[in-house]
C-alpha cells in the first residue's frame, strides 16, 4: 500500500516540484488525455507540460493554465482566506460608532431647540 499523506514541510523545493509534476501527469493520464491535448487546452506548448511532468520548474502562470485545462483549479482553494477583524479592533469600531451616534443625536437635538431668533 502506498503512503498517501505527504509531509511537504520536510521536502526540498525540487521534491515538491517533482510531486506536483507527478500529480499533473497522474491526473492527465487518469482523464485519458495526451500531453498534446492538455497543452492545447491550456494554451501552452507540449514541451512546457512535459517539463512539469518530468519534475522541472515552470512558472506559476503555466501551472494555473495546466490546472485549468485539467479541471483541477479547486486545488487552489487552500489559498483562500477571509478577512477577519480581531476582537480588539471590533470593540474599538463599536466604540467609535457609538460615539458618532451620540454626537449626532446631540447635534440634532440642539438644532431643533435653537430656532435662530
Amino acid at each position: 500500500m502506498r503512503k498517501t499523506n505527504i509531509d511537504f514541510s520536510i521536502m526540498s523545493d525540487a521534491s515538491i516540484v517533482e510531486q506536483i509534476g507527478r500529480f499533473v501527469k497522474h491526473t492527465r493520464v487518469k482523464q485519458n488525455k495526451t500531453q498534446a491535448q492538455v497543452a492545447k487546452a491550456s494554451g501552452l506548448n507540449r514541451w512546457t507540460l512535459s517539463q512539469i511532468e518530468n519534475g522541472e520548474s515552470i512558472t506559476l502562470s503555466s501551472l494555473i493554465q495546466i490546472l485549468r485545462a485539467l479541471d483541477q483549479l479547486y486545488i487552489l482553494e487552500a489559498f483562500s482566506f477571509s478577512e477577519e477583524i480581531s476582537p480588539l479592533e471590533y470593540a474599538k469600531l463599536k466604540k467609535k460608532q457609538y460615539k458618532e451616534r451620540v454626537r449626532n443625536k446631540t447635534t440634532d437635538k440642539e438644532d431643533k431647540e435653537d430656532l435662530g431668533w
